[in-house]
């Protein structure tokens, strides 16, 4: 898609958290269950302190956490090894394919903002830790319930995944958009936020819906106002620190802000 604004060209969104599947939830369950096959204990919130990462790099710093490697060594009766790591990997594929469908939900406003967004002449691209093939049923079940992506690309695509910018580079040659100070990059993790800013592009995050809030829908709506709003300011100040440009609640609230950093680049003014 070649765009003619002089404003925003390319939205780059993460895809689980931020445009689908409310909290992350379903790689965050596959890599639980991965190591509860190997009678290792792995809490909700150690999976997801690697979110956003690569996959097979998001089981090697799951490995790495202490309480994990520990069980690791106690129960294998070794430390682990990159054999270890490349079978466990594996494993893992299988597993998150598995639960794909069953997760992929699109969030609450995600398909009107998307619309509304494309409407402006702005792409739309969505990069994933996923591989490909996870990253073929996220696609396909998205376009069944109404997004159109412009571009969708994964880590295997590229050098490196997330931090690394790579992807959100890829996604620019796609659409045919440049340079990054005209591309808005989006996502629910810290790596999203780091490589939005890597690129040279406007990096924003989101707090409610994805890995900063860390919960299912359920879960959330079973908050009470003040805990969803400490959960919102935390994250707020987490992704904030890593460099965000903006951070919202969702996707959905972002044709609200489209109009000030079209002016803020007209205005020449870089990320």
């Amino acid at each position: 898609m070649e765009t003619s604004r002089n404003g925003i060209g390319l939205v780059v969104a993460d895809m689980a958290g931020t445009l689908t599947d409310f909290g992350s939830s379903a790689p965050a369950a596959a890599f639980v269950e991965l190591f509860r096959r190997h009678d290792i204990t792995a809490t909700d919130a150690e999976a997801r302190i690697p979110m956003g990462l690569q996959k097979r790099d998001h089981v090697e710093t799951m490995l790495k956490i202490s309480t994990i490697g520990d069980q690791w060594e106690s129960t294998v009766g070794n430390a682990w090894t990159e054999k270890d790591l490349d079978a466990l990997y594996a494993e893992f594929i299988p597993i998150q394919l598995s639960v794909l469908p069953d997760f992929n939900i699109l969030l609450e406003g995600i398909q009107g903002a998307v619309t509304t967004i494309q409407g402006l002449g702005i792409a739309i691209a969505a990069t994933t830790g996923y591989n490909q093939e996870m990253m073929d049923v996220v696609v396909a079940g998205m376009t069944e319930q109404g997004i159109d992506l412009d571009a969708a690309v994964c880590a295997e695509e590229v050098a490196a995944g997330r931090p690394d910018p790579w992807m959100i580079f890829h996604a620019m040659e796609a659409t045919n958009v440049s340079p990054p100070a005209t591309v808005v990059k989006i996502g629910d993790t810290l790596p999203d936020i780091v490589a939005g800013v890597r690129a040279g592009a406007w990096s924003i995050g989101v707090t409610d819906t994805g890995n900063m809030a860390g919960c299912d829908k359920p879960s959330w709506d079973a908050l009470s106002d003040a805990e969803r709003t400490a959960r919102r300011e935390k994250g707020t100040a987490e992704m904030k620190e890593a460099g965000a440009h903006y951070v919202l609640s969702s996707v959905a609230d972002l044709p609200a802000l489209i109009d000030e950093i079209d002016q803020r680049i007209l205005a020449g003014e870089k990320p």
